[in-house]
């Protein structure tokens, strides 16, 4: 009598993989619930990005690759940066994420450690004298359009 016992054991081996593992591209793109030419395509934006290819240019991952994708994958999709934006994190920080860079207290002193992406408060410490005030012109005349904007939609919901 045959069983599927050995069946079964081969496909749990062949989807479980160690943290360690290298990962082919659609192993990789499955983790970080990307499409496969996004991975292509963030290799020609971001020159970090380097999978070992193989004979026939079949990529596999490490898994720092997998969590610099997965920081890229989160600034992009989750904090709303664009590539370029990213591209400039990079160039600013000799081609490290912030969550990769230690911090030294010269970095404190400039200003650097405050690169938290998507901060508002990152982007006001290392402005300063009229650019600064410049800037909470703006922010200023913004609120008072987001009230004015607040009001007339109160207005509609009274008056549809």
């Amino acid at each position: 009598m045959k069983t599927n016992l050995g069946a079964a054991a081969g496909t749990s081996r062949r989807t479980a993989k160690s943290d360690s593992a290298f990962r082919t591209i659609s192993e990789a793109a499955k983790e970080l619930g990307l499409q496969q030419h996004v991975l292509r395509f963030w290799e020609s934006k971001f020159p970090q990005i380097q999978p070992m290819k193989r004979a026939g240019g079949r990529r596999y991952y490490r898994p720092e690759d997998i969590d610099f994708l997965a920081h890229i994958r989160t600034l992009l999709h989750d904090q709303g940066f664009t590539i370029k934006g990213v591209q400039k994190l990079l160039d600013q920080n000799k081609g490290k994420l912030p969550s990769e860079i230690a911090v030294t207290g010269q970095d404190a002193e400039t200003g650097a450690s405050d690169m938290a992406p998507g901060s508002t408060v990152s982007g006001m410490t290392s402005v300063s004298g009229p650019d600064k005030t410049a800037l909470k012109a703006v922010l200023g005349e913004l609120e008072e359009l987001q009230a004015i904007l607040r009001t007339g939609l109160q207005d509609v919901k009274k008056n549809p």
